[in-house]
């Protein structure tokens, strides 16, 4: 059900209730366990084991969503005599939840087990490290927890019950994680499957495999049953392939194909690849001595002899089904094991259902349009499509390693380029290689099909659509796909310019980790020109300059609530107005955990249990310490000496009228002092 409809009760009891409501201690709704278990010889998993109480959640190694969610964390200190096996993976019920257009689908779990396999040089020795975590529920998320563990592994940390080996220590420690719908990953490969059917390589062989069998056979029944066969074969041939997969790299290998770095650049240059040999530059193919070999094995007279004619069709049509495969896989692998499996097993019933429709009812044949140029157009058309999907992989390397080569408007321009040259190709107006003449009318005129005309203007649309994206407009329909809009260099808003506004009035502005974190500055504070403080003693001192009272912004880089505040009540324009005009804000993140605090302003903190050195570790030991929550958003108001202007806090509340209220109450409490 709609996620609205889902929160609407506790919405409306949220807007009574924050009227009143006070700062307070969220304790931390989960329970953790750390144990060890002995796999074979010297290699153990260590067991990362997460119970969350009702109405919180820990999201998965893979979260989902617009890609702004940190994952969980878990490190195990270095030692000559322990070797990491693998990567961290992730077993438990994952629950996918739609958040927004915005946001997208994320991915979190209510128990979950995160187990790294370790293998050690002795058999007796404490394994040791940190675990970190968030949790959230449907209003608010924590602020990250980072705990330390150890494990004794060995005669002297076996547990009586366990027969094989296992030790158990007791922490906390969660985060962020992602599956992919099964169901989602069948429907898409079979679609891919379908539209593989639609290329040169196999469209042209439908009708003469079809004839084949049935002629060739004794009886009409016969013929039907080994075409069936043959379509059977071919779901056959490209499963196996998936279980191959999925057997050879494993779950956890498949989950960091998916989302590290190098396999993504990896996969951005297959995909340019397989786009520039469907626009007709090369053909892709694999040895000829496979096809040979297949070939020559290849007969009617048996089931193995129609198992390898299949075989055959599979190695000869790679040079257009290769393409649409590779994407397939790399989608499915956020499905874990299952999901090449799933995703091969779709593509495949997709690509042989023709052979065993046209079989059963071989009348249909006659009906079946004749090979051609359109053929070509379809695979020139996938090509377009493997260019623009290509660029998706090369924007999520580019955000993660922050090389900034990809930025928001330079993705969104090539995509218009890449959506009007397929509109102008459909149009019959750009010509490739292998492209036949434009067909031709009674008159003698060049022509284009009703069909390719009405993709044009989808193409064409596609492309009008994404325009103002260049000077920022949200495109919520693509935020999936493009890079957020922290990476746009110019937008055009009320506040003008090409982000949120760094400079105040009187020609000074923050200047403390701007670099660091504008890029996660909120939509309404990019086009509205809101100038936003980072730093918690920065903001005191312009309270000191301008002599306005301080809204104090605790917010998360990933925190969903967060954004619908800053989306739903930050962007209306009566709102922003007080925030630009009458406070200083100061938007403090709790999770900006790869953002170090200088040397000299680190510290011991004694709600945190350890030392400070982060500028999300600061912000939240502050809002903890000071002013008693640690829940996120919460916004609380002071004047420069650090004095409350109003009892409390406010949480969350998409009402605007109220967050108006309270802004003005604070305001005249201000002016009152």
């Amino acid at each position: 059900m709609n996620r609205f409809l889902k929160l609407l009760p506790l919405a409306l009891v949220t807007v009574f209730l924050s009227l009143g409501a006070k700062a307070q201690m969220l304790e931390d709704p989960t329970e953790w366990t750390v144990t060890a278990k002995q796999v074979e010889g010297n290699k153990y998993d260590i067991v990362f084991h997460c119970h969350v109480n009702n109405g919180w959640h820990v999201y998965a190694l893979d979260p989902g969503g617009d890609g702004s969610f940190i994952p969980p964390s878990f490190t195990i200190n270095e030692s000559p005599d322990i070797k990491l096996v693998g990567e961290v993976r992730e077993e438990g019920e994952v629950i996918d939840e739609f958040i927004d257009d915005d946001i997208g689908t994320v991915h979190y779990f209510k128990d979950v087990d995160f187990i790294q396999t370790v293998e050690l040089a002795k058999e007796d020795m404490n394994v040791a490290g940190e675990y970190g975590y968030m949790t959230c529920n449907d209003e608010t998320c924590l602020p990250p927890k980072y705990v330390e563990f150890s494990v004794q592994i060995g005669k002297g940390g076996a547990s009586g019950e366990k027969k094989n080996d296992e030790a158990v220590a007791s922490e906390v420690g969660k985060k962020d994680g992602e599956g992919k719908s099964l169901l989602v990953i069948f429907l898409l490969a079979f679609v891919g499957g379908i539209l593989a059917v639609l290329t040169p390589c196999v469209f042209s062989m439908i009708p003469i495999t079809v004839s084949f069998f049935t002629k060739r056979s004794a009886t009409r029944a016969e013929g039907i049953k080994n075409a069936l066969w043959y379509s059977a074969s071919i779901i056959i041939i490209f499963t196996v392939l998936g279980v191959a997969i999925s057997a050879i790299f494993g779950a956890d290998a498949l989950n960091v194909l998916s989302t590290h770095w190098i396999p993504n650049m990896i996969f951005f240059i297959i995909f340019i690849i397989f786009g520039i040999s469907f626009l007709g530059a090369f053909e892709l193919t694999l040895p000829s001595s496979w096809m040979s070999k297949t070939d020559a094995k290849a007969n009617t007279k048996s089931l193995s002899g129609i198992f390898f004619m299949a075989l055959t069709l599979v190695i000869v049509s790679f040079s257009c089904t290769g393409p649409i495969i590779g994407p397939l896989i790399v989608g499915a692998a956020m499905g874990g094991f299952q999901g090449p499996i799933l995703g091969m097993l779709g593509f495949s019933i997709g690509l042989a259902l023709p052979f065993a429709l046209f079989a059963i009812f071989p009348g249909m044949l006659n009906n079946l349009a004749k090979s051609g140029g359109w053929l070509n157009q379809v695979k020139v058309t996938l090509g377009f499509i493997e260019l623009m999907l290509a660029l998706k992989f090369l924007s999520n390397a580019d955000l993660q390693q922050g090389w900034r080569l990809l930025d928001r408007e330079i993705f969104i321009a090539i995509w218009i380029v890449l959506a009007v040259m397929l509109g102008v190709y459909l149009l019959g107006k750009l010509k490739l290689g292998h492209d036949d003449a434009n067909a031709k009318n009674l008159y003698g005129q060049e022509y284009v099909s009703i069909f390719k005309l009405f993709l044009s203007i989808v193409c064409f649309s596609f492309a009008v659509y994404m325009l103002p994206g260049m000077w920022g407009a949200p495109l919520k329909g693509l935020s999936a796909f493009v890079p957020p809009m922290g990476t746009q260099d110019f937008v055009i808003g009320q506040g003008g310019g090409a982000g949120g506004g760094h400079m105040s009035a009187s020609g000074e502005g923050p200047e403390r980790y701007v670099s660091e974190m504008k890029i996660y500055e909120p939509e309404a504070a990019v086009k509205y020109g809101l100038i936003t403080y980072y730093d918690y003693n920065e903001a005191l001192e312009a309270s000191h300059r301008e002599g306005k009272p301080i809204m104090l912004d605790f917010t998360g880089i990933n925190c969903i609530n967060c954004r619908k505040m800053e989306g739903q009540v930050w962007s209306d324009p009566n709102v922003m107005k007080r925030m630009k005009d009458d406070f200083i804000v100061a938007s403090l993140y709790c999770d900006a955990q790869n953002v170090k605090i200088p040397a000299d302003e680190q510290y011991d903190s004694e709600y945190l249990k350890k030392k400070v050195t982060t500028l999300g570790q600061r912000n939240s030991d502050l809002q903890a310490s000071k002013y008693g929550s640690n829940a996120q958003p919460f916004y609380f108001f002071i004047d420069e000496d650090e004095n409350k202007l109003i009892e409390g806090g406010y949480g969350y509340d998409p009402d605007v009228q109220a967050f108006i209220d309270h802004l003005d109450k604070v305001k005249e409490n201000y002016n009152n002092r």
